[in-house]
């Protein structure tokens, strides 16, 4: 019968996707289904084209092929069991923190202006915007305009940063769409981290109150590396983390300096217009409004093209 027709195929289908059966065709009364029409999208093989032409191309005139395309689907769900325990196979998308998976942008704004009236020096919005993303130690020798010993640069850093938790502390909440877009990822097999200039002191306070902690493998804070962004080394140090090469890697951020690291490490870009313009971000791959405009496609196809 169809029913069982249908059935047999799904089941057939998916072991064809896993690799656990040979790749000749699947014969059924009024479809034939082959191994490279069933891996059509999954991370590892990128096939999401074959299935927008070749496929439908083949089953347009069949009486089945509407079925059949739901059949497909049903197999690759089933083979993504197959795919996520391949931990060779996987990508990992590496997120920026302020800016983009909360929006703390005006709350760094605000310590930043308190540590200047207490300090006696200038801050402008134009400075903030323009050096927002990297690291303190490289910000205030820039904005006092002095050449500061290491103390009084960790110093007035403990200070800006203490303010900053304190005014951010009742006002967090996840960047609209990141809770989506997270547990899209996972489902489809995806790593994820958090790659930020932010100390770890800020980064723990953040994922605890927005309940996102849960949705990372590894976590990676200005702490951790030597050089911030735009050097690539907190990008680099993420993919470490979660043993995958930089090319099997992607960037999400907003700063300017923080997408010049993601492609300083070799990572496509997808950037955020929470705190800079599109005009700004020209250097990133990609540029969206919200989060909430991307999926876990979106990554798949950044690094297909990165890898072509």
């Amino acid at each position: 019968t169809t029913s069982g027709n249908c059935l047999g195929l799904i089941f057939r289908a998916a072991a064809l996707a896993v690799g656990s059966a040979p790749s000749q065709p699947i014969q059924t009364p009024n479809v034939t289904v082959t191994a490279r029409q069933v891996r059509i999208f999954e991370p590892r093989n990128v096939m999401c084209a074959y299935r927008d032409a070749h496929l439908k191309k083949e089953l347009s005139s069949n009486p089945l092929a509407e079925s059949s395309v739901v059949v497909l689907d049903a197999a690759r769900r089933m083979a993504n069991i197959g795919r996520m325990s391949n931990k060779s196979n996987r990508m990992g998308v590496i997120f920026d923190l302020d800016g983009v998976l909360v929006d703390t942008g005006w709350a760094h704004r605000q310590s930043w202006f308190d540590l200047a009236e207490k300090e006696g020096f200038i801050m402008s919005d134009e400075f903030f915007y323009r050096t927002f993303g990297m690291q303190n130690y490289m910000i205030i020798p820039m904005v006092t305009g002095r050449d500061l010993p290491r103390d009084e640069v960790d110093r007035m850093a403990d200070w800006k940063e203490q303010r900053y938790r304190q005014i951010i502390a009742d006002h967090l909440e996840p960047s609209d769409g990141a809770k989506d877009l997270l547990d899209d990822l996972r489902d489809s097999g995806f790593l994820t981290a958090v790659g930020s200039s932010a100390p770890r002191a800020n980064l723990d306070l953040v994922l605890d109150r927005v309940n996102l902690r849960d949705c990372f493998d590894a976590c990676v804070s200005g702490e951790q590396v030597t050089r911030g962004k735009p050097a690539p080394d907190t990008f680099l140090k993420a993919a470490e983390q979660l043993k995958l090469p930089p090319g099997c890697c992607a960037v999400v951020e907003d700063a300017v300096q923080g997408v010049e690291a993601g492609k300083a490490a070799g990572m496509p870009v997808a950037a955020v217009t929470t705190t800079r313009k599109r005009r700004d971000l020209t250097m990133a791959d990609i540029v969206v409004d919200s989060l909430a405009e991307l999926a876990a496609d979106d990554f798949v196809k950044l690094l297909a093209n990165q890898r072509q």
